[in-house]
C-alpha cells in the first residue's frame, strides 16, 4: 500500500475550502489540537488539517480527492474511543462527522431509525423512547459518543447481556468508499441472505474500509419498568461465579456489572455521588431487571435476593427510588473516566466465555501482583467482558514501556487460553495491534490484508492501525 503519503499543501486546502466552505476546514494552531487525541492513554497525533463535511456527497468527494492525491484520511466520531482508532498517526486529514448529526426518520411501523453518523447515542435513545421504542446499545460514553463510532467498534455496554451489541441492531449502511463511490451495503429488512454480508463487514472495521455516512438501525419496544440491585462481595472470584449462577437459574437481567471497590471509591470521590459502604468488600455486583409488568419484576427480584446471598454476597441492596438508581449507575459509568484522571493508564478490553470470568479475574490479579502494578477492574460481567485498567502510578518509564507490555501480553494469552479474545467492544485501533498475533495466525492476517486491498488499494483510510 502506498506510503509515505502526500503532505497537504495550500492548493489542497483551497480545494477543500471550495468543496466544504472555509468554516469546515481547520488547519494549524489550536484549532486542530483536540483532533490529535481521543480517550486513549496520553497519545497525541496532530492531523495536517481537519475537514468537517455536512453531507454524504461531500464525504465521498473528499475521499475521491484524497484517493487521487494519496492523502491519508482518518475518520473521526466524537473522539471517545479507547484504542486510538481515530488518531491520525500519519497526519493528513482528520475527517470529522460532527456536522452529520441528524435523526432523519423514526419508523414506528417497522421499528427502525434512519440516522446520520454524528448522532449521539443517547440522543437517539431519547428520541426513540418518545415513540415507545428502545435502542439498547449504551456504552459508558453514551451521552457523548457518536453512533458512527459505535458502528466502527461494534460498541456494547451494560445491557449487552440481554440485548446484544451494536452489530445486532444494524440493518443497512450507506458507506463512502475510498475512491469516492457511495453504496448501500444491505437492505432495510430484518432478514437478508443476499450475497456477502457487507453490512456486518463494515461493523467493527474501525474506518479502515469505508466511511459510514448514513445508517438504518433496528429498534425494539421499550421496557417500562426497571429494578436495580447492588450486592457487595468480599471475594472477587466468588462474585464472578455468582454471575453464572444468576443466569443458570433462569434470570434474564438487563445488566450484570462488576465494579472493584477501589474503582468505586475513586468514582465516588470524583463525582461526589452517594454510594453504599460495606466492610471487607472487594467488589460490587450491580444487577438490573427490566420489563413491562411491575408485579412480575418484584417477584423476580424477590427470588434473586436469596440466590445472590447464597452465592456469597454480604447483603443485597435495592434501589427503591429513581434517585438511587441514577446515583448507582453514575458511579458505575464514571469509573473509566475517573481512573484516567488519577494516573496515566492503559485500559485492556478483555473478554472470555462468561463461565471463564472467575479464572480471568484471578489471572489478572496474579499478573498484576507479579509485575507490581495496580489494576482496577470493572465491566460487563454478564457477557464475560472485563475492563482491566492498568495504572502507571509510581512505575518508572522503563517499567511502563518495557515490562507492562509483557504483562498485557500475558493477560491476553490467558484470554485466548480461556476461549476468549483481546477486545470485546473497544476495538484494536493503534494500541492493541501489536497483540493481534495472540489470537490470529498468518492465514487470518492474509485474509484481512486481502479485504483491505480490495476496498482501499492505496491504503489511505485510517493508516497505521491494525490492518
Amino acid at each position: 500500500m502506498a506510503q509515505p503519503f502526500h503532505t497537504i499543501s495550500a492548493k489542497d486546502l483551497e480545494f477543500f475550502a471550495s468543496l466544504l466552505g472555509k468554516d469546515a476546514v481547520l488547519a494549524g494552531g489550536a484549532s486542530i489540537q483536540s483532533y490529535a487525541r481521543d480517550y486513549t492513554e496520553d497519545l497525541s497525533f496532530p492531523p495536517d488539517c481537519v475537514l468537517i463535511p455536512g453531507t454524504a456527497e461531500e464525504v465521498a468527494a473528499v475521499l475521491a480527492y484524497c484517493h487521487e492525491h494519496n492523502i491519508a484520511v482518518t475518520p473521526r466520531g466524537a473522539g471517545t474511543g479507547l484504542s486510538g482508532g481515530s488518531l491520525p498517526v500519519f497526519g493528513g486529514v482528520s475527517l470529522s462527522l460532527q456536522r452529520m448529526n441528524r435523526i432523519l426518520h423514526i419508523d414506528t411501523k417497522n421499528f427502525q431509525a434512519r440516522v446520520q453518523p454524528g448522532v449521539i447515542n443517547e440522543v437517539l435513545r431519547e428520541e426513540a423512547a418518545m415513540h415507545g421504542l428502545f435502542y439498547p446499545p449504551d456504552p459508558a460514553s453514551r451521552g457523548s459518543c457518536f453512533l458512527g463510532g459505535n458502528i466502527a467498534h461494534s460498541s456494547g455496554g451494560p445491557r449487552a447481556v440481554k440485548y446484544g451489541t451494536t452489530k445486532d441492531y444494524v440493518l443497512n449502511l450507506q458507506v463512502a468508499l475510498p475512491d469516492g463511490s457511495l453504496i448501500w451495503t444491505g437492505a432495510n429488512t430484518v432478514k437478508n441472505s443476499t450475497g456477502y454480508n457487507l453490512t456486518q463487514l463494515m461493523v467493527g472495521s474501525e474506518g479502515t474500509l469505508g466511511v459510514v455516512t448514513e445508517m438504518v438501525l433496528r429498534l425494539i419496544s421499550k421496557p417500562v419498568y426497571t429494578i436495580l440491585l447492588l450486592a457487595p462481595f468480599a471475594n472477587p472470584v466468588q462474585a464472578c461465579k455468582a454471575v453464572n449462577e444468576v443466569l443458570l437459574a433462569g434470570f434474564q437481567p438487563s445488566a450484570l456489572e462488576l465494579m472493584e471497590e477501589s474503582g468505586v471509591r475513586m468514582s465516588v470521590a470524583a463525582t461526589q455521588t452517594p454510594f453504599p459502604e460495606h466492610p471487607d468488600t472487594e467488589i460490587w455486583l450491580l444487577a438490573e431487571l427490566d420489563g413491562n409488568h411491575p408485579e412480575a419484576l418484584l417477584d423476580e427480584a424477590g427470588r434473586l435476593f436469596p440466590l445472590l446471598e447464597a452465592s456469597g454476597a454480604s447483603e443485597v441492596l435495592l434501589a427503591d427510588n429513581e434517585t438511587l438508581k441514577e446515583q448507582w449507575w453514575k458511579v458505575r459509568r464514571s469509573i473509566g473516566e475517573v481512573v484516567k484522571s488519577v494516573s496515566i493508564y492503559k485500559e485492556e478490553d478483555t473478554v472470555v466465555p462468561r463461565y471463564a470470568l472467575p479464572e480471568l479475574m484471578a489471572a489478572v490479579k496474579e499478573i498484576s501482583t507479579r509485575y507490581g502494578f495496580r489494576a482496577v477492574c470493572y465491566g460487563h460481567a454478564g457477557d464475560g467482558n472485563l475492563h482491566v485498567n492498568i495504572l502507571k502510578d509510581q512505575l518508572s518509564d522503563r517499567q511502563w514501556k518495557e515490562e507492562i507490555p509483557k504483562a498485557i501480553r500475558e493477560i491476553f494469552e490467558q484470554c485466548k487460553a480461556l476461549g476468549g479474545t483481546i477486545s470485546g467492544e473497544h476495538g484494536i485501533g493503534l494500541v492493541q495491534k501489536d497483540y493481534l498475533d495472540v489470537v490470529f495466525g498468518e492465514t487470518h492476517f492474509a485474509l484481512m490484508r486481502g479485504i483491505k486491498q480490495v476496498f482501499d488499494p492505496k491504503g489511505i483510510l485510517n493508516p497505521g492501525k491494525w490492518v
